[in-house]
């Protein structure tokens, strides 16, 4: 199966489809965000945000060369500070993301979920793929799920599957579906 098509299968299960916002955070060369940007529509966005400029010019070539202009490019600095409105995204794609490398500290794991769930429309989603959670330096993923349920999401659903991960290798993972719940 074709890589682009095998990323778009793990979206669609997510439940990304037409009339989407998305935010793919740390999204790398687009391995979600090039199959995220087809599966809304050239009407609605999908904002592509890394560290990494280098793989951001990769991406938007990339995006350019396929015709899609729905695809908006943010650079972050590394701080878990998210450049978008409250309440402007539907799905928050944090794939390979939330681990030591990246978040070594739980308080910039809770800093991060505070700035997707403030930038989450109400009940929308966070789908994590959590990844390299192993310990001793690495949080548990039963670590990972409390400091998200503390964000006030809740787990919605669970999929397994076939998944691409850096370097676009394909291999067995599961994605957790979780949902802002709403402000008290």
């Amino acid at each position: 199966m074709k890589l682009e098509t095998q990323a778009a299968e793990v979206l669609k299960a997510i439940g990304i489809n037409k009339g989407h916002i998305v935010l793919d955070f740390g999204c790398g060369c687009g391995t979600y965000t090039i199959p995220a940007a087809r599966l809304v529509g050239e009407e609605d966005k999908v904002y592509a945000l890394d560290k990494n400029k280098i793989d951001l010019d990769k991406l938007m070539q990339k995006a350019k060369s396929k015709g899609l202009r729905n695809i908006e490019r943010i650079d972050a600095s590394g701080e878990p500070r998210i450049k978008l409105a409250d309440n402007s995204v539907d799905v928050v794609l944090l794939f390979d993301v939330l681990h030591y490398y990246y978040f070594p500290r739980a308080e910039g794991r809770r800093q991060l979920l505070s700035e997707i769930y403030r930038v989450l429309r109400p009940n929308a989603v966070l789908s994590l793929y959590p990844t390299h959670l192993q310990p001793p330096m690495e949080p548990k993923l039963e670590d990972v799920k409390r400091e998200i349920y503390e964000a006030n999401f809740y787990l919605e659903s669970e999929c397994s599957g076939m998944l691409l991960t850096h370097g676009n290798s394909i291999e067995k993972g599961q994605v957790l579906n979780f949902r802002k719940k709403p402000e008290d």
